[in-house]
C-alpha cells in the first residue's frame, strides 16, 4: 500500500486522463496522445461567419464569454487593410456581427492607419472554463498588428496593445496605441522576426512560471541571412514577458516553435489540468500540404513538445478545401468546439467551426463568386 500511494502521489492525471506531470521538460507521447484524444473535433458543422460580399474576406477567430453569450472578434481584411470585429452568438454555432472594436481612423498619417488586427487578452486559458476576459488595471486588453501600408499584409507590421474601460459585450472603439511595443526594426531583434511581426497571444499567469505574470506568444518571419528570399518568408513563434502589459521584453532568443519550412504561427493558448497547450497552425511544410492546425504542450511555458501525429483540422470540405488553419478551441458543456479559418478554392474565406461531437450542418455558405 506505500508503494501504491507513492506511485499515486507521483501521478498527476488531468481531466481528459494524460498523466500531466513528470520530471524532465518533455511532455510524454502518452501524454500528447490523451490531449489529441481529448482536443479532437472530428466533425465539421461548417461555416459560421462569411463576408457580406466578396471584396471582403474574413480570418482569426477569437472568442470568449460573457455572461450568457458567447463573443467572437474576428478581423476583415477589405483590400485596405485588416480591421477587428466583433459577432455574439447564444450557442457557439449561430452568430450574429455586431461592429467594429479596431477601425482605422481618417489621419493617415498613424502608424496603424491601414491594418489593425486584434486579439482580445487575458482570457480564462482553463480548459473547459469559463473563457472570460480578465481584467487588470481596471481595464480590458487587446493585442493587436497593425501597420500604415495598404493591402494584403504589407509594408512593416508591428506589434502593439489596445486597452479599454468599455463593456466587452459592446462594439466600441478600443483605444489605439500611440505606438508599437514591438517591431522588426527594435535594437537586438532576432533572427527570426526581422522582417514583419504577426499575431499575439496575451496570457495571465499567476504562478508566475516565466518570472512575469504577462506572457505573450506571437509568430514572426526574418532571417539573418537578409537576401535569403527562400526562407524570409518563414514564420515562428516567439514570446515575450511584462509586469505590466504596457512595457513588454523578448525572451528567449530562439523561436519556442517552428519548422524547417514554411509557417508556424497563430499561437493560442488553453491549460488542461496542469498542461499548457499551443495551439497552432502550420502551412506549406516539407510533409504535408496546405494549411493545417495542431498543438503543442509545455510544463513550463517556455519549453514545448511539439504533437507529431495527425492534424487537428485540416482541408477536406469544398468549403475549406484550399485552407483550413488558424484555430480557436473552447470546451463548453462537454463538447469542444474548434473554431478556424476556412479558404476555398475561389480563395474566398471565412469562420468555420469543428466539434467533438456531430452538431448537425451548417446552413451558411459563401455566396457566390463573383457577386
Amino acid at each position: 500500500m506505500k508503494i501504491l500511494g507513492q506511485i499515486a502521489l507521483a501521478l498527476v492525471v488531468f481531466a481528459g486522463g494524460a498523466t500531466a506531470r513528470q520530471d524532465g521538460k518533455t511532455v510524454p507521447a502518452a501524454a500528447m496522445r490523451q490531449i489529441y484524444e481529448e482536443v479532437k473535433t472530428p466533425y465539421k458543422y461548417g461555416m459560421v461567419v462569411v463576408p457580406a460580399d466578396n471584396t471582403s474576406k474574413i480570418d482569426c477567430p477569437t472568442v470568449f464569454q460573457k455572461g450568457n453569450k458567447w463573443y467572437m472578434t474576428y478581423l476583415v481584411f477589405d483590400g485596405r487593410g485588416y480591421e477587428t470585429w466583433l459577432a455574439a452568438s447564444t450557442d457557439l454555432l449561430d452568430w450574429k456581427a455586431m461592429g467594429k472594436v479596431l477601425s482605422r481612423s481618417a489621419d493617415t498619417a498613424k502608424w496603424d492607419a491601414n491594418q489593425l488586427a486584434g486579439y482580445p487578452s487575458l482570457g480564462d486559458t482553463k480548459w473547459g472554463g469559463g473563457y472570460r476576459l480578465g481584467r487588470y488595471n481596471g481595464r480590458r486588453w487587446m493585442s493587436y498588428f497593425g501597420g500604415n501600408v495598404k493591402g494584403y499584409e504589407a509594408g512593416d507590421l508591428s506589434i502593439a496593445i489596445a486597452h479599454t474601460t468599455g463593456d466587452v459585450a459592446t462594439a466600441h472603439e478600443w483605444e489605439h496605441a500611440a505606438s508599437p511595443v514591438f517591431t522588426a526594426r527594435d535594437p537586438g531583434v532576432r533572427w527570426w522576426e526581422n522582417r514583419k511581426l504577426f499575431k499575439s497571444t496575451v496570457i495571465r499567469d499567476k504562478q508566475k512560471l516565466t518570472g512575469y505574470p504577462f506572457v505573450m506568444y506571437y509568430n514572426a518571419n526574418g532571417d539573418s541571412a537578409v537576401n535569403n528570399v527562400k526562407t524570409r518568408w518563414f514564420e515562428r513563434i516567439g514570446m515575450a514577458v511584462s509586469n505590466d502589459m504596457v512595457t513588454w521584453k523578448r525572451m528567449v532568443n530562439d523561436p519556442l516553435v517552428h519548422h524547417p519550412v514554411g509557417i508556424t504561427g497563430d499561437p493560442v493558448i488553453q491549460k488542461i489540468g496542469d498542461v499548457w497547450v499551443m495551439f497552432y497552425f502550420g502551412a506549406f511544410w516539407q510533409d504535408r500540404k496546405g494549411a493545417f492546425n495542431r498543438f503543442a504542450c509545455s510544463y513550463d511555458l517556455v519549453n514545448w513538445t511539439d504533437w507529431t501525429g495527425e492534424n487537428l483540422v485540416s482541408s477536406s470540405e469544398p468549403f475549406d478545401e484550399l485552407y483550413a488553419h488558424k484555430s480557436f478551441v473552447v470546451k463548453h458543456k462537454g463538447v469542444v468546439y474548434h473554431f478556424y479559418c476556412a479558404v476555398n478554392k475561389k480563395e474566398q474565406r471565412g469562420i468555420a467551426v469543428a466539434t467533438s461531437v456531430d452538431k448537425g450542418k451548417s446552413k451558411l455558405n459563401f455566396i457566390p463568386a463573383g457577386k
